[in-house]
């Protein structure tokens, strides 16, 4: 594609095509991606000719009917509303477009901002796990919702019991278990905040489960290198990922503590980096020297210099702003496949990290330090997984071999 600056952009939107295009490649958009931008700036600008409007009418229900209009037209591509949204941020920023009507929250959206608030200065939970929360309580929320308002404060036990049977009927196990938990909490916040006219946490049912009854499902050394040796560290994005991965299988670290690290949390000289953990917590931790020459490699040849904000891991398509906890989850499940192992999350690193550690002969107590676990209880399920000390305790098997 010719340089993006060459796009020709006639009518409303010409006054802002140059600065446009060079804002595109401030932020790391490539000349190619900022060409098509621009190519959708000028599709946009004949329109609002043809339409006979000025750039004072593109509020969001005109954008809808250009968006409308170009999947009419039979185009295959930059249909959406997303589509457009570095455009219209950038003419939002500078006053040339009007900002989107700002609308009175709903009741139920009232309700669900206190208990994001509460969840985050009184919990102190981090915001992925504020989010979680949110969209559990959302449903049961939305069941009070009357025309009059939401109604909880007539709220009864039964209520709370019928709607845990419906809703986890056909969920599975761990997500029934979080879902409970979630309704627990908001039930508490409801009383606290005198919605609720008697305590109703305690009414909703637990999911059956027994602790500590499964194994923790690890990957072999050998399938740790291929995984390893799947990010092509020649590229950028490989060299990305082969530090993801790294602090994922050396440090056990979760995948919301990997996206939270920030470029003054790790400390070269004393060769330590900041964990921020569950609950806000921060802790430090060992930085090994093979972690640390992955990051390296990924802050010389890998972080671009478009880079926004101050998070160590980004995204790899402009606007290069902080990778998500789900980008995580996806480099993962990526690098997986082409290491010929399917179904791979965070979490499984997270248990192979501990694996390792228990089979070098550390004990649990160190191991749950490395994990943060803040009971021992949460690392007991390790030594199911060791096997030379079970051996001991095992008994022979009755009319079995010597």
């Amino acid at each position: 594609m010719r340089d993006p600056m060459q796009v020709r952009v006639c009518g409303p939107l010409e006054l802002y095509a140059r600065g446009f295009g060079a804002e595109l490649l401030r932020l790391g958009y490539t000349r190619i991606s900022a060409g098509f931008q621009l190519y959708l700036m000028a599709h946009l600008s004949r329109w609002l000719v043809e339409e006979s409007s000025g750039l004072a009418e593109l509020t969001p229900s005109v954008v809808e009917r250009f968006l409308s209009a170009r999947r009419a037209t039979g185009y295959t591509n930059y249909r959406t509303s997303k589509a457009l949204e570095p455009l219209l941020k950038y003419l939002r920023n500078l006053g040339a477009v009007p900002l989107p009507p700002v609308t009175e929250p709903t009741a139920l959206e009232t309700v669900l901002e206190r208990y994001r608030t509460y969840l985050a200065v009184e919990r102190g939970l981090a915001s992925s796990t504020i989010r979680y929360y949110i969209d559990l309580a959302r449903p049961f929320v939305r069941g009070r919702t009357r025309a009059s308002g939401i109604d909880l404060f007539g709220l009864a036990p039964r209520d709370v019991t019928d709607f845990v049977l419906v809703e986890c009927r056909n969920r599975p196990r761990g997500t029934a278990k979080l879902m409970v938990t979630a309704l627990r909490s908001l039930l508490r916040f409801l009383h606290i905040e005198g919605e609720l006219a008697q305590p109703l946490a305690t009414a909703v049912p637990s999911v059956a489960s027994w602790r500590l009854a499964g194994l923790p499902r690890s990957l072999e050394p050998s399938q740790v290198r291929k995984l390893l040796s799947s990010c092509d560290r020649r590229r950028a994005t490989g060299r990305r990922d082969f530090a993801i991965l790294m602090l994922l299988v050396r440090l056990a670290m979760r995948a919301g503590e990997v996206v939270g690290i920030e470029l003054n949390d790790i400390d070269w000289c004393s060769g330590e980096l900041v964990v921020r953990g569950k609950g806000d917590r921060h802790e430090r931790l060992p930085l090994p020297s093979d972690v640390g020459e992955a990051i390296v490699g990924y802050l010389r040849r890998g972080r671009p210099p478009t880079a926004q904000g101050r998070t160590l891991f980004v995204r790899r398509r402009a606007p290069h702003q902080r990778l998500t906890s789900t980008g995580v989850t996806n480099i993962v499940r990526e690098a997986g496949k082409r290491a010929g192992l399917d179904s791979l999350s965070a979490h499984r690193l997270r248990h192979t990290a501990a694996t390792q550690m228990l089979r070098a002969g550390a004990p649990l107590e160190e191991i749950g330090q490395v994990l943060r676990h803040r009971s021992s209880s949460s690392t007991a399920i390790y030594a199911k997984v060791d096997r030379k000390s079970l051996q001991k305790l095992a008994r022979p098997w009755p009319g079995g071999a010597v």
